[in-house]
């Protein structure tokens, strides 16, 4: 955070508000005043820089917009802890310095006053600082909207220059269906997927997200069309995944079929080198790991791949995508989004 020049003029701002407003305007500039606002100047100092770090540590600890609540009711409980002992240290380095201390500590009602003067700085400091962020994180909002929207717009007129009438291409694949012999079921089964996987394409394409259920319904359709043609050369497991259900998470469509996408165009598969795919959640993320195994030579590229999922999940998150490659394996952990 970058506000040096604010807390240095900030600080010795609120001391003398402080002051004036509890003591009134100086009639003399003596060497009592002087003394006065000295330790007015560092009880500010040690205020704002306490809830300042306070107020950071709650940011880094609580990043995401609907963990605010529980942020906030730490944040309110961490600087109310910090006056009440930063208020008996200073009341104690006060008494060590001037022989005297601010209320005596069997004073109750004024000790409640002293206590209640210092909440006067960590209210201006932890509402500017809240305010500031607030209104940072709503440009950034809005930033991240236009990025979605472009992006959005950008998607539609590239889907307009290639795409097909989708009613022809559901028309045509239920003739061929029609065409199969009854007994072939598993050709059958092959159209059936393959309209699915071609269905949830069209119906996300416009999203910003969709719900999780929904993408690892059509990740399980477009892993059975490539096991119709790879067999067991494909070998796929599930960890976790019914746990993170239950909270409704949402991803950006398509992003984890892309993954698999990639294992299945940049590593080998064959019955002696089988493909391992592992599907699994933390809790804050879902995460494609497969074994490496680099052809020798790769497909050309459509050029829809990782960097095209880092900057989607960029304009969709603060949490970054990890990609992690070690021990023979090769893992990206896309963060969970808000509930859809």
């Amino acid at each position: 955070m970058n506000d040096k020049w604010f807390r240095l003029i900030g600080i010795p701002l609120v001391a003398a508000l402080v002051y004036v407003g509890f003591d009134g305007l100086p009639s003399v500039l003596d060497s009592r005043l002087l003394s006065a606002y000295a330790f007015g100047l560092l009880i500010t100092t040690v205020m704002w820089e306490g809830n300042r770090a306070i107020f950071l540590y709650m940011r880094r600890a609580y990043p995401r917009y609907d963990q605010t609540g529980r942020r906030l009711g730490f944040q309110t409980i961490a600087s109310l802890v910090f006056t009440v002992a930063a208020t008996l240290l200073l009341n104690q380095l006060h008494q060590l310095l001037l022989q005297v201390p601010l209320p005596p500590l069997g004073d109750g009602s004024n000790y409640l006053i002293t206590f209640l003067l210092q909440l006067v700085p960590t209210f201006m400091i932890t509402s500017t600082y809240e305010s500031v962020f607030f209104f940072g994180e709503w440009k950034k909002n809005l930033r991240r909207s236009d990025a979605l929207a472009r992006a959005s717009i950008q998607g539609q007129l590239e889907a307009l220059q290639r795409q097909l009438d989708p009613h022809f291409l559901f028309n045509s694949l239920n003739t061929l269906t029609a065409l199969i012999e009854p007994e072939n079921r598993a050709a059958q089964q092959f159209i059936e997927q393959l309209s699915d996987v071609y269905r949830y394409v069209l119906l996300s394409r416009d999203r910003p997200k969709v719900p999780l259920a929904e993408e690892l319904k059509f990740v399980e359709a477009y892993v059975a069309l490539n096991k119709t043609r790879f067999g067991d050369e494909i070998q796929v497991v599930t960890e976790g995944l019914a746990t993170a259900l239950l909270s409704r998470p949402s991803v950006a469509p398509l992003s984890v079929q892309m993954l698999i996408e990639n294992a299945l165009k940049h590593n080998i598969i064959s019955a002696r080198s089988p493909l391992r795919l592992r599907l699994h959640t933390d809790g804050s993320y879902v995460s494609v790991t497969n074994n490496v195994q680099i052809r020798a030579t790769l497909p050309q590229s459509t050029k829809v791949g990782l960097q095209n999922i880092i900057e989607r999940y960029r304009l969709l998150s603060e949490l970054p995508v990890r990609v992690v490659r070690e021990d023979g394996l090769f893992t990206v952990h896309l963060p969970l989004l808000d509930a859809y």
